[in-house]
């Protein structure tokens, strides 16, 4: 029996607002095909994803480093990341949204997308 854990819908729209800033935030630094998904109700460990592509190991690290300091700016406190030392698939974890930074290849093979190919892709526009 798996157990879910609602949030209360404010704490869900804060999460949500802060997946769409960070997608903004990467998207505004070259990343490409970046998607938000909506994992509410289908996963017990988090709310929204944030995936997208960067161009090298360097852009990766760079933009990781932007996404810590803005989430920190804006009260979501990092509760674990991954990936810094070969920066080809980094993963920030903000408890109800996970970001995953990747480079082109790792994002191919571990495809979230048809993983998580239920989940709704949340709309949102450019800055």
């Amino acid at each position: 029996m798996e157990l879910l854990v609602l949030i209360p819908e404010k704490e869900k729209k804060k999460a949500e607002n802060f997946a769409v800033e960070m997608a903004r935030l990467v998207s505004d630094r070259h990343f490409s095909d970046v998607v938000v998904l909506d994992l509410c109700g289908q996963n017990p460990a988090v709310e929204y994803l944030v995936i997208a592509t960067g161009t090298s190991d360097r852009q990766t690290r760079s933009v990781a480093e932007e996404v810590l300091k803005e989430a920190k700016q804006t009260g979501f406190q990092a509760f674990g990341k991954a990936g810094f030392e070969q920066g080809r698939w980094i993963l920030l974890d903000f408890v109800d949204v996970v970001v995953h930074l990747f480079e082109s290849e790792f994002r191919e093979y571990y495809d979230l997308e048809l993983l998580w190919g239920d989940a709704k892709q949340i709309q949102w526009q450019e800055s």
